[in-house]
């Protein structure tokens, strides 16, 4: 990497990218982060005091710096799709957090501004990268496991048990939709990623612990054609938690634990392995050496490194604007199907409506 790319924050609002901006200050990245906005005077002054960089008072104006050549839109969810037009139409590399936006009109708008300016657009897309979830998907995709049957995938955060969360932005209308939408997203662009777009969900989403913080637990089930039957199940009140995931095949099964956070920072009661296969031939267990991290902010930090080799243009997009758009319209069918109490396809008019 003998080129530094230049690199503008848009918004501190998703504490990932702060992680993103700390192993950034390795110079054998090239990635230089000089500027910052955001609309929250603290969270931007906190950022220019951590990174030291410089802070601007409008999107605008950081936009308009010719030697930024890349930014990061990591504001909260409802100021997405008006920072990617502008940074698109400045003509700048662009990654995005999660989720991508609030409903599919939104979405259209990103997918159409990058189309526009022909712009490099990646999603931020942690789960992506995790090298267990590659492994997993090597194996199904090798056919190692034969046919594939089921997927269930456990995720969860205690973020729901917190009452001062219910005072963050997360949780307020004006900048996002809910825990559900904001962190279940995660699981399902998983799924996404894993198996390709569904023919139908169904959901239930309920609001159990505080009212103040909707939608913090939920079960959905994606229906594929031929199989698998995949499972995303959230619980935002989870404290703890060991298996993360677990797929059944014709020819053996694969269990991953600690894959989440809740189950990868609690104290283990087993030092077993965290992703290990039964090969049915062989009749054993044959265990993964892909260490599972400390904790899960390692996997956060894990995104740096993929980040900054697609902004040298040294790998494709992690997700793209379009699959960034089926990954929220999988989301948004969740609610479509949890409201109307049953299964919809991913066509399903609610979903544009919401």
């Amino acid at each position: 990497m003998s080129e530094v790319i230049q690199v503008g924050i848009l918004g501190f609002a998703h504490g990932h990218v702060n992680a993103y901006c700390d192993v950034w200050r390795d110079p054998a990245y090239g990635i230089k982060v000089v500027g910052g906005w955001d609309h929250d005077q603290n969270r931007l002054d906190a950022a220019r005091n951590t990174f030291g960089l410089k802070a601007y008072s409008e999107a605008s104006e950081l936009l308009a710096q010719n030697d930024i050549g890349a930014v990061i839109i990591s504001s909260e969810t409802s100021m997405h799709a008006d920072l990617v037009e502008q940074a698109a139409a400045a003509g700048k590399a662009i990654i995005v957090q999660k989720p991508m936006a609030l409903t599919m009109e939104e979405a259209n708008r990103i997918v159409a501004a990058v189309d526009k300016h022909k712009v490099p657009f990646t999603m931020a897309w942690q789960m992506r990268v995790d090298p267990q979830n590659l492994q997993m998907k090597e194996w199904m995709d090798s056919g190692e496991l034969g046919q594939v049957f089921s997927i269930r995938r456990r995720h969860g955060l205690a973020m729901g048990l917190q009452a001062d969360f219910a005072q963050s932005w997360h949780v307020k209308p004006e900048y996002n939709r809910d825990i559900w939408a904001d962190d279940a997203s995660h699981p399902i662009d998983l799924l996404h990623f894993w198996l390709g777009v569904p023919d139908s969900v169904t959901a239930e989403i309920e609001s159990l612990y505080n009212p103040d913080i909707p939608h913090d637990n939920g079960i959905a089930i994606f229906r594929y054609a031929g199989g698998p039957i995949a499972e995303v199940n959230c619980s935002f009140t989870c404290n703890a938690g060991e298996n993360t995931t677990e797929i059944v095949g014709e020819r053996g099964t694969v269990v991953q634990n600690f894959g989440d956070a809740p189950s990868c920072n609690a104290a283990r009661a087993s030092e077993g392995p965290g992703l290990k296969r039964y090969d049915t031939a062989a009749g054993a267990w044959i265990s993964s050496d892909i260490e599972t991290p400390e904790n899960h902010g390692y996997r956060i930090r894990g995104l740096a490194k993929p980040l900054s080799e697609f902004l040298h243009g040294e790998r494709k997009a992690l997700a793209t604007a379009e699959e960034g758009r089926t990954s929220l319209r999988m989301v948004l069918a969740c609610y479509a199907s949890a409201k109307q109490g049953r299964r919809v396809t991913l066509n399903d008019p609610m979903i544009d409506e919401l």
